[in-house]
């Protein structure tokens, strides 16, 4: 075996040694921008201008047999960590609701759509024809449209509302605590499981309750509208840490409205 180092050598495998880290790099670089990409898309869902995108959160597609892009529903990824809400909504509730009652309700309205064969263009096509839909396809998909408005209502980071939309609640309701009140006695007092909304109705901001899973922009409300803010008034929503409080819980939640984020909801 030669003493002397062949420099020639030396060099080519050099070379070919830092290419593939090189390669290597790159590649990981690469699923790294694809998964930031992925990721932004995904975030991009979450409606951040105004008026309210109704088509934020169904930017899901699926290929049906015949290679056409179906609607479906999806689930967004949680704006923040499962304890950012503490105190106010404890980690445990955060983490069963998202994981488990939103996840579910994503898999049961995907597969009615499938089963049923049903063909929509976004969430407002499906919600403004919900009269026509078999309950499992109702209930489910309004479950994942009304909780990724419901997380996205929410933030650790405190907030205000901005001079544009305090003036339209001063305007419908006189003030901002008398508004929140109101929209209070609204989420306290709907029977059994539902929620508590503040919607824009033309021009006019009015609060509403639905049923269930139901929301403003379906065809069956009562009073139709642009949704602004909700609260989720589900047991499942609570009760490991306020029981049968829902009053508590009301007021714990106005701790963690994202202000920032309804304010851009309105035209």
């Amino acid at each position: 075996m030669s003493k002397f180092i062949n420099f020639k050598q030396f060099h080519r495998n050099s070379y070919l040694y830092y290419r593939v880290l090189l390669i290597k790099q790159y590649r990981m670089e690469l699923n790294d921008r694809r998964k930031f990409i992925k990721n932004s898309l995904l975030l991009a869902a979450i409606p951040a201008v105004a008026p309210l995108d109704i088509f934020a959160f169904d930017n899901k597609k699926s290929e049906d047999q015949s290679g056409t892009a179906a609607f479906v529903f999806a689930q967004i990824p949680l704006p923040y960590a499962f304890s950012a809400l503490a105190p106010h909504i404890d980690a445990a509730t955060m983490e069963i609701h998202y994981t488990k009652h939103h996840a579910t309700y994503v898999k049961n309205v995907n597969e009615a759509i499938a089963a049923e064969k049903l063909d929509f263009k976004n969430a407002y096509d499906f919600f403004s024809q919900s009269s026509k839909l078999s309950p499992k396809a109702k209930n489910n998909g309004g479950g994942v449209w009304n909780h990724n408005f419901f997380w996205d209502s929410m933030s650790p980071t405190p907030s205000a509302p901005s001079a544009k939309l305090k003036a339209a609640i001063d305007k419908s309701f006189g003030s901002l605590d008398k508004f929140k009140e109101e929209f209070t006695k609204a989420a306290v007092g709907q029977f059994g499981s539902g929620w508590a909304w503040l919607i824009n109705d033309r021009g006019t901001l009015k609060i509403v309750g639905t049923a269930n899973q139901d929301n403003p922009l379906m065809d069956t409300a009562l009073v139709r509208g642009t949704p602004l803010l909700a609260i989720d008034v589900w047991e499942h929503a609570y009760y490991l840490k306020y029981q049968n409080k829902r009053p508590d819980y009301v007021a714990a939640w106005w701790n963690v409205v994202n202000w920032s984020q309804v304010s851009k909801r309105l035209v």
